[in-house]
């Protein structure tokens, strides 16, 4: 049993993508192998996945080993047959390249992801029952030190305008690893008031599930 603090937490934002790579098969696996001719990526690489299966598409991963032609996808369960199909997780892959620190960030908070339920009753109970359904369209926010000159203002402000998911990756104390893929905007008017820090809203409405990984 322990607990942290996430004081000294590093944000970034994916700034670029080398070009995808065709995936032909996933295996159903405690961690999924991926099959992909002459793919280059190799142990530790970030991947953006498009897959189809819903449940990995849109995510971010980290490739624990390869061979030339496969790789597998670390802390990726797909051996459930009736979540994961047999045979549709065929897509792509495209390797993150290069990471942007979001550095000022003043506040950071989640919201949504809450579960979801619908309640019946018979006819002949006096209590109700529930059943979980879907959970809420997940999201968080930061609150930013203003400052337009940073490198982290223009391509959050590119992502705002072209609505294309961005990566984003927290590593905590740890130095472990929290992958976010989602949409990003930016309210590029500051807040103003009087004896506070200037500060800019971004939000970021999640597309997948995040993954978190050890250092």
């Amino acid at each position: 049993m322990s607990v942290s603090l996430p004081n000294g937490a590093v944000v970034a934002a994916a700034n670029t993508y080398a070009a995808p790579k065709t995936i032909t098969a996933i295996s159903n696996a405690a961690e999924a192998s991926v099959s992909s001719v002459a793919h280059g990526f190799v142990a530790g690489d970030i991947l953006e996945l498009t897959s189809g299966w819903s449940r990995l598409n849109s995510r971010i991963v980290r490739v624990k080993s390869q061979t030339t032609d496969a790789y597998v996808l670390e802390g990726v369960d797909t051996s459930n047959v009736n979540l994961y199909p047999v045979g549709g997780g065929a897509g792509s892959a495209r390797k993150i390249l290069t990471w942007v620190q979001i550095t000022q960030v003043l506040e950071f908070t989640t919201s949504g992801g809450e579960q979801q339920f619908v309640t019946y009753s018979f006819l002949e109970e006096d209590v109700e029952h529930q059943i979980p359904t879907v959970k809420s369209a997940s999201s968080f926010a930061m609150t930013i030190g203003d400052d337009a000159s940073l490198p982290w203002y223009s391509l959050l402000s590119a992502a705002n305008d072209d609505r294309v998911p961005r990566a984003v990756r927290i590593t905590l104390p740890s130095q472990s690893s929290i992958l976010y893929n989602g949409y990003v905007t930016l309210n590029k008017t500051p807040t103003l008031t009087k004896n506070e820090i200037m500060g800019l809203q971004a939000t970021v409405s999640l597309t997948s599930e995040p993954m978190r990984y050890s250092a």
